[in-house]
């Protein structure tokens, strides 16, 4: 069991248990997944950036990418349906937790001039989307390998039914969410 998870059980239910007037241990909200996302728009011109992007990660997570592709074709961007234009991965359970708690405490703080994630990433439903700028914030990712600074895209899906039910939990984890 990861370190995560044994909080979870140990601090994080009772408190959310208390605070919001649960009944059951089973009403009380957790991490289900999270879902990685890198689009390459420029893997269009050139096949090769795709690779790269789910080398890193591939890296990154543990896990092997899925590639995603194009739904429907725009002429502005030389772009046809069907065209591998990103990729993603999901995690869930122990690999899932193990990269929460990587982000949390060795990723986030090695961004420049971080002052917390903005906690107006929430959709209303209770699953919170991240944005990084760059992937080199990850201590798998090798400075001199990289041959293109790329963004990627975070969704942490928990159970919460509100947004604010959703916040404590990612709060209690040690998500460091900005001062207002």
């Amino acid at each position: 069991m990861n370190r995560l998870q044994e909080r979870y059980q140990s601090e994080i239910m009772p408190a959310m248990q208390t605070k919001f007037n649960y009944t059951s241990v089973m009403e009380c909200p957790k991490i289900s997944k999270i879902v990685l996302n890198i689009g390459a728009g420029d893997a269009v011109a050139n096949p090769k950036v795709l690779d790269d992007a789910v080398a890193e990660l591939m890296q990154i997570t543990g896990q092997k990418p899925v590639i995603t592709k194009a739904k429907k074709s725009i002429a502005n961007f030389k772009l046809r349906e069907d065209m591998p234009i990103g990729c993603k991965v999901t995690l869930r359970g122990v690999r899932m937790y193990d990269f929460f708690d990587k982000l949390v405490s060795i990723a986030l703080p090695r961004v420049r001039d971080f002052r917390g994630v903005n906690p107006k990433g929430f959709d209303g439903r209770g699953n919170y989307t991240l944005g990084i700028k760059e992937q080199l914030i990850f201590p798998e990712i090798n400075y001199d390998k990289v041959n293109k600074v790329r963004g990627m895209d975070i969704v942490i899906v928990t159970t919460a039914n509100t947004d604010q039910e959703a916040f404590e939990l990612l709060k209690q984890f040690g998500m460091p969410f900005r001062k207002n």
